[in-house]
């Protein structure tokens, strides 16, 4: 229980673990402060005792109760003032501190860890430490710490009293612990299934269209229906499985209270005890089995907060990629690789390529699919880093640019476009969030998007879905065009950029990429002939080797991979559909 505890103040941070720690002294204090309502009491009982109520009797009684409300009241006011600032000032800066350092993370992590599981621990799991573990935490200790006051006060009352309590609030802890071990068995799973629904349910949303096209509704969403099905039965066996420790906590505390007051009354009968000190212990057991009450009730969450923590840390602890370079200015955008090498999940992608790009010339790289054009322009990007080789930009391993200053040469337009759920200006804006609105709408002229976008109800302040959804395919590969355009980095990108697009987009699309590509480093993978076509350098990459090399000429009087490739298209592109006549 400790070690959970101090890992959490760890994971707070300095500042909000002060806070953490001057709440729970504020908890401790409220304590104090309600156990002055036993010397209120007292001081009543004493009078009648003596068989005579003054009105200083009933003034000291009332003083000290009124010390008591205000003290506990202001003293718990203040701690959960506390608790709150620093519970979502934690989870605030971790969020924004996952999201920076994701941002230096390989690519290959996204791979291997699903939407969901990230997704679940930025919302799911930094939800449970901002709002329950706060609380977990502050309430345990402070049922923990009031105890074992009351435990050293009591001695200066009757000894034997506070032996009884020792060994009630020793036995309390035995059972808290074997309760804590039975929840680190359940924590983990519920964690894993917390993490599975959200993904299965990203996954159903993303996918409706298919959702609705196949009827995959009710019955036949399985995948979506299991995992739903595995978080209920997590949690109710969790449940379950803890109960018989709550329990057995329970009966603890209340035994021990019941023996407090049994001990009392016995002594007192046999002369042992003055009566004003036996009611004094009998109401302190009432105070104690509120305290272990609370902590015993709230500790079963101890472990599930651990996890928090553990999933949370996880994705911090992720190695980034080396980003401790220099912010260099390159004088020239030549780019280059050197007998590069990379695997994926010990799959060999490419080996042994080598390349040049002069700067202000366009690459064009084709293939068969899976052959590794994407993961090389990944490498020559630095999104991912080489096994083996080097890449290099102006002559200089990239590995020497600090990750923002090599990323300030670069513009990428994706073949899957993601737009934010936010007004079209500030996504175009997105690389430069102060440029004013006359530089955005430039970017939108050159991109061929000004006329679909002043078309909109609401202009550029229009705000468009998440991921885009509210635009089609050729106005998305425009929008980010235009904030290629905003950028306007020497080197460029093109991940199929126009794959996907509209016949009657077609035109419009080829224009703003002509735009945005003039005097620039081009670096594209593409599929349609007239794009590669045009292109300086052709490469033809296959089985992760590049297999061909030279323009569309050199490579149209080769026999080979390339030559097909133009053949398929040409077929590709006279194909007709011919109508045939119905007879009715």
């Amino acid at each position: 229980m400790v070690e959970i505890i101090r890992k959490f103040f760890a994971f707070c941070g300095e500042e909000n673990r002060k806070k953490f720690q001057a709440s729970i002294l504020l908890g401790v204090v409220q304590a104090m402060f309600e156990a002055l309502k036993i010397p209120a009491i007292a001081c009543m009982i004493r009078a009648l005792l003596n068989g005579s109520v003054e009105v200083k009797d009933i003034v000291s009684s009332l003083g000290i109760m009124l010390l008591s409300v205000l003290g506990a009241g202001l003293s718990k006011a203040k701690a959960a003032m506390l608790q709150t600032e620093a519970g979502y000032d934690t989870c605030a800066k971790k969020r924004v501190e996952i999201a920076e350092h994701m941002r230096y993370l390989p690519m290959g992590y996204f791979n291997e860890n699903s939407l969901g599981q990230i997704t679940s621990v930025t919302t799911n799991v930094m939800e449970n430490l901002e709002n329950v573990a706060t609380r977990v935490v502050m309430l345990v200790c402070e049922g923990l710490l009031t105890t074992a006051l009351i435990i050293l006060a009591l001695p200066f009352f009757d000894w034997r009293i506070a032996v009884v309590l020792l060994a009630g609030f020793v036995l309390f802890l035995l059972a808290n612990n074997a309760l804590q071990n039975a929840a680190e068995r359940m924590s983990g799973r519920k964690i894993d299934e917390d993490e599975k629904l959200v993904e299965k349910v990203l996954e159903y949303l993303q996918g409706m269209a298919e959702v609705k096209a196949y009827h995959l509704t009710g019955d036949k969403s399985r995948e979506l229906n299991e995992a739903i099905a595995a978080n209920s039965k997590i949690n109710t066996d969790m449940e379950f499985a803890l109960i018989p420790y709550m329990a057995l906590q329970s009966f603890i505390a209340k035994l021990t209270g019941v023996a407090m007051i049994c001990f009392s009354c016995l002594l007192y009968i046999q002369g042992g005890m003055d009566a004003l000190t036996a009611i004094v212990m009998v109401i302190t057991a009432f105070i104690v089995y509120a305290s272990l009450e609370t902590a015993g009730n709230y500790s079963a969450l101890l472990r599930v907060v651990e996890m928090s923590v553990d999933r949370a840390q996880a994705i911090l602890n992720t190695p980034q990629m080396d980003i401790s370079g220099e912010a260099i200015t390159p004088s020239t955008r030549d780019i280059a690789a050197a007998d590069i090498a990379f695997s994926y999940d010990r799959r060999k992608i490419l080996d042994g390529v080598t390349l040049r790009i002069p700067e202000k010339t366009a690459t064009a790289i084709v293939g068969p699919s899976g052959g590794g054009k994407t993961t090389l322009v990944n490498l020559l990007a630095r999104f991912w880093d080489v096994d083996a080789g080097s890449v290099t930009l102006d002559g200089r391993n990239v590995r020497d640019y600090d990750m923002d200053s090599l990323m300030e040469n670069f513009s990428f337009v994706f073949q899957n476009v993601y737009l934010f759920h936010d007004t079209i200006a500030n996504n175009i804006r997105f690389g430069r969030p102060d440029a004013p609105m006359e530089d955005v709408i430039a970017a939108a002229k050159k991109a061929c998007c000004h006329g679909f976008i002043s078309a909109l109800p609401e202009g550029y302040d229009t705000v468009i879905g998440e991921g885009g959804a509210s635009l089609s395919g050729g106005e998305r590969q425009r929008i980010s065009i235009a904030r290629a355009m905003m950028k306007d980095a020497p080197v460029i990108f093109l991940d199929e950029a126009t794959a996907n697009v509209d016949p009657e987009n077609e035109n419009e699309l080829m224009q703003a990429i002509e735009a945005l590509t003039r005097e620039k480093t081009v670096v594209m993978i593409a599929h349609r002939l007239k794009t590669v076509e045009r292109a300086d350098q052709i490469l033809v990459v296959d089985q992760g080797r590049i297999v061909q090399r030279g323009t569309h000429e050199t490579l149209m009087a080769e026999d080979g991979i390339y030559r097909r490739f133009v053949g398929e298209r040409v077929e590709a592109a006279g194909w007709t559909v011919k109508t045939i006549p119905h007879n009715s």
